[in-house]
């Protein structure tokens, strides 16, 4: 089966500027996405977690596989909301079966 080079991009933030962020993403021409909810972990500040957490607080990831030649504008786009939150970029590299779908 063939496979065709892609890059992951995993972005967490905090949930109340999850629609910023993926507005940010739509501006830079990425259509897919897919967002988890974040229910804990542990930084520079320490252990936390979701549980007995009020409304929209809390951490969001937003998950997109892009084409490589795609990855720079939307790094660009997502450090623009990122730089002054709460949040963590990730980018690895990956294999997509459909290369058609990104």
């Amino acid at each position: 089966m063939k496979t065709h080079e892609a890059k992951r991009v995993e972005i967490t933030i905090e949930a109340v500027m999850q629609s910023r962020l993926t507005d940010a993403i739509a501006g830079a021409g990425v259509t897919g996405y897919t967002i988890l909810p974040v229910l804990g972990g542990s930084g520079r500040s320490g252990e936390w977690t979701r549980e007995g957490q009020v409304g929209r607080t809390g951490m969001v990831q937003v998950v997109c596989i892009v084409r490589p030649e795609r990855v720079d504008a939307l790094l660009d786009a997502a450090f623009d909301v990122v730089e002054r939150h709460i949040g963590v970029v990730c980018v690895t590299d990956c294999l997509v079966l459909r290369a058609e779908r990104f």
